[in-house]
């Protein structure tokens, strides 16, 4: 709860007015027949809210002319309690945390206590100047601090209920049993998860959160049995109890802001909200020690970089960890809002910590997760078209983020009835049998089941005839995965159409179609034997060159990399010189380039033409302007490879104009020689 105490320079009156304020928006902000859990207790925290703006608002109108000087300190502790309460309350609201703050309602009900407690403590010590403002003002006074001491907070017997059904759900999954699906459905029902779309809202809060603290090196926080555990119970939910996917609700406009929301954005300056770091809009911002707020990206970034100061304030790190800043999400979140833009969960951030997934963490989640998987089966080998659409897009979330879960569907037989799925009519289906084939391609059990079923000729159709051109481009991403193993390298370049499918996309293809099939050529030829034939044969070098230069840099520089492992054999190297165009362009990107890795691969390049072409391609080189700079910077700078192959390149060239210049005429035998 990253609540902020006001400066001690601010005068009673500013205070008092946003003392308003904030406890207005705690008395109309929450919609407590709406949450999960603790209805009773958090009405009663609304009750008080309500009864303290009913106060301010007396005091406003009697005294907020005359308010003593010493008043600030009593209402700043007020203040403070405020947004404790707000942001507890807009937890206990949050968007797909409603079965953790169900299973957690005793935690949350002593938090709410012990902030109560805060307000009832500071209304008690503010000065009687405030408090004796008026008749009505003693009054509400006593009646906010009467109620906030008494007000008894815990579940209701509602929660405790649902709580303990799930438990029993939970136990049931460790047995391998199937729970009741009327259970789940009240359980469902008391927390208001009512369709497919809310309940993977749930599920993503609760992946997030799990990803969060494996990333955070919390691989033994005891916690994580339960968000695991939970995670499986709802997705057995979306998947059995949920016939129909509702897409719409993830399309539909997200409300305007409400007019004392637009009221406060019209005075907020947007420069506030740039992280200091980048200068861009803090999407993920985050709180350090020091009380400064950064976007997490960028404060991660700096810290990994080695530094251990606030980059703001200079002062040194006691430590790294960092809060979520709440209030300036909201900020943003609304100031976005208003301009017709939705602010999305932070992503992605946690790729590393997905490794830490290959355990279920209890073993409810990995019963949980095989009883969907089971289902998941049984409708894609005897469903309805439907079931079996949706079946295929709930195998692709299921293997997106988890590699216990892409073990299960592996073990449970998918990838068969995914290939099978790749000829469906249906684009969508299509397009969701291709994405999760990918995701369980990042598995090696994964990789094995697609080439045993014989898919690896339906992934190369695919790259060239799937409906969708997200589906090619997953496709061709699929190859890459494969091509890690140098049997299925083999394998890939034995089909006669892979490789020139593959450089069609490079040619014909948008930025991640190019992007995928640039990585899976890569992958093949550096591993599999006799593909840099079929290459150059199916125009892979002209392709590559028209990447150079080019807007994209990753683009040219995996170019180069192909380049180069391409111009290892002669016809490869042959295909390179017959454009004398391309050696300069080459030879321009040697000095331009900004990567140390493509620096690298294209002094490779270079130093294999050489090899192939002998002395007349070490000639065209030393006349070529700008080359030696380049090399003799890149033996100073670059990696040991690089500056290795710049090395022997000027070597070479030296060698080639010493062996030219025209042998010296000794001097004739009388004449004396004089020595230096």
């Amino acid at each position: 709860m990253p609540a902020v105490c006001p400066c001690e320079d601010i005068s009673p009156g500013t205070l008092l007015a946003s003392l308003a304020t904030l406890s207005a928006d705690v008395a109309d902000g929450c919609d407590v027949d709406r949450l999960p859990a603790l209805r009773g207790g958090v009405g009663v925290a609304v009750r008080v809210a309500g009864l303290l703006r009913e106060f301010l608002e007396e005091v406003r109108w009697a005294a907020a002319a005359e308010l003593p000087g010493g008043s600030v300190l009593g209402m700043s502790e007020l203040h403070v309690a405020l947004q404790k309460m707000r942001f507890l309350l807009e937890d206990c609201g949050r968007k797909g945390a409603r079965m953790w703050v169900l299973m957690n309602a005793e935690a949350v009900a002593s938090e709410l206590r012990v902030v109560l407690g805060s307000v009832a403590t500071a209304m008690d010590v503010l000065p009687a100047g405030v408090v004796a403002a008026s008749d009505d003002a003693r009054e509400f006074a006593a009646l906010v601090s009467q109620q906030a001491w008494r007000a008894a907070v815990r579940p209701d017997e509602e929660d405790s209920r649902a709580a303990r059904s799930v438990r029993s759900m939970l136990a049931r999954f460790r047995s391998g049993a199937t729970p009741d699906a009327e259970d789940a459905r009240l359980v469902l029902g008391r927390v208001g998860v009512a369709s497919w779309w809310d309940c993977s809202q749930e599920v993503s809060f609760l992946e997030a959160e799990m990803l969060e603290r494996l990333e955070a090196g919390g691989e033994n926080d005891n916690d994580l049995v339960l968000i695991s555990g939970l995670m499986a119970f709802l997705l057995y939910c979306r998947v059995v109890l949920f016939d129909r996917i509702d897409y719409g609700k993830a399309d539909e406009p997200a409300p305007a802001p409400a007019p004392r929301a637009a009221s406060y954005l019209a005075r907020i300056n947007p420069e506030g909200l740039q992280c200091p770091i980048t200068l861009e809009l803090m999407t993920d911002p985050v709180t350090l020690a020091t009380g400064q707020t950064y976007d997490r990206a960028s404060i991660k970034r700096w810290v990994k970089s080695g530094c251990r100061t606030c980059p703001v304030t200079g002062e040194k790190l006691r430590s790294a960890d960092v809060v979520p800043n709440v209030a300036v999400r909201g900020i943003v979140e609304q100031l976005l809002l208003s301009s017709g833009v939705s602010l999305h969960e932070p992503s992605s951030k946690h790729r590393c910590a997905v490794d830490k997934t290959a355990s279920p963490f209890g073993a409810a989640a990995a019963g949980g997760a095989r009883l969907a998987v089971a289902f998941l089966v049984s409708k894609l080998c005897r469903g309805t078209p439907e079931e079996q659409k949706k079946a295929t897009y709930e195998c692709r979330k299921l293997s997106k983020r988890n590699v216990f879960h892409r073990a299960c569907l592996v073990d449970a037989g998918v990838v068969p009835w995914l290939l099978h799925l790749l000829s469906s009519p249906d684009a969508s289906v299509q397009d969701n049998a291709v994405a999760g084939l990918l995701n369980l391609s990042k598995h090696p059990a994964g990789r094995r089941a697609l080439v045993e079923a014989g898919g690896l000729g339906l992934i190369v159709d695919a790259v060239s005839v799937a409906a969708k051109v997200e589906a090619q481009q997953n496709a061709a991403a699929i190859l890459f995965y494969l091509s890690s193993d140098a049997g299925y390298c083999d394998e890939i370049s034995r089909i006669p159409e892979a490789i020139p499918t593959l450089v069609r996309l490079v040619r014909e293809g948008a930025y991640r179609g190019r992007k995928n099939a640039l990585v899976s050529l890569y992958g093949v030829l550096q591993r599999g034997a006799g593909g840099h034939g079929r290459a150059v044969s199916a125009g892979a070098v002209a392709a590559l060159a028209s990447l150079l230069p080019g807007d994209r840099d990753d683009l040219a520089n995996d170019a180069v990399a192909l380049l180069a492992r391409l111009a290892e054999q002669p016809a490869g190297a042959a295909a390179v010189l017959s454009s004398s165009a391309l050696v300069t362009r080459l030879v321009d990107f040697l000095g331009a380039s900004a990567s140390r890795s493509a620096k690298d691969h294209c002094a490779a390049l270079l130093a294999s033409l050489c090899r192939h072409g002998g002395d007349a391609v070490v000639a065209l080189l030393g006349k070529t302007p700008g080359l030696m700079p380049s090399l003799y910077a890149l033996i100073a700078d670059g990696g040991a490879q690089g500056s290795k192959k710049a090395r022997w390149l000027v070597n070479e060239i030296h060698r080639h104009y010493e062996q030219r210049q025209p042998p010296v005429a000794a001097p004739p035998a009388g004449d004396r020689v004089i020595r230096v």
